[in-house]
């Protein structure tokens, strides 16, 4: 099983970044952790902070691997383009955010790819990632 966890605009800074709503871990930090709780399954990492890198990404796993996990982090709120992009794969995509976003600005709470994915999981903190990567290796 192969699975793509994709992050997106400024979760590089995970772990410096406004710890109060991010926490104080890196995800680099976190990965080892999750890839430790999953052994049977391929998680690759990937990160951009530059739309079309991320839709690079998806679109060279998009149809060979079994899910993608995607914090598009600002992108979520303003990208046609990832959804379009979502919606061209086979792969199938859980949208993932850290925060609730809906307890956050009002612009954070419309997200333009949601409807694209399989699904959504938010406010959980990294441990929204592992809640993500759960569904795929339980299908």
């Amino acid at each position: 099983m192969k699975i793509l966890i994709l992050n997106g605009p400024n979760l590089n800074l995970l772990g410096k970044r406004e710890p109060g709503i991010y926490g104080s871990s890196s995800f680099d930090d976190f990965l080892p952790q999750l890839q430790q709780h999953y052994p049977q399954a391929e998680l690759e990492y990937y990160q951009s902070n530059i739309e079309g890198e991320l839709i690079n990404k998806m679109q060279e796993v998009g149809f060979s691997y079994d899910g993608i996990v995607l914090n598009a982090g600002a992108y979520t709120h303003t990208s046609i383009a990832l959804q379009d992009c979502i919606r061209a794969i086979k792969t199938p995509v859980i949208e993932v955010h850290i925060s609730n976003v809906h307890q956050r600005e009002e612009f954070r709470h419309k997200s333009m790819i949601s409807c694209a994915c399989k699904g959504v999981i938010c406010g959980f903190g990294l441990d929204s990632y592992r809640l993500a990567v759960d569904y795929f290796v339980h299908l």
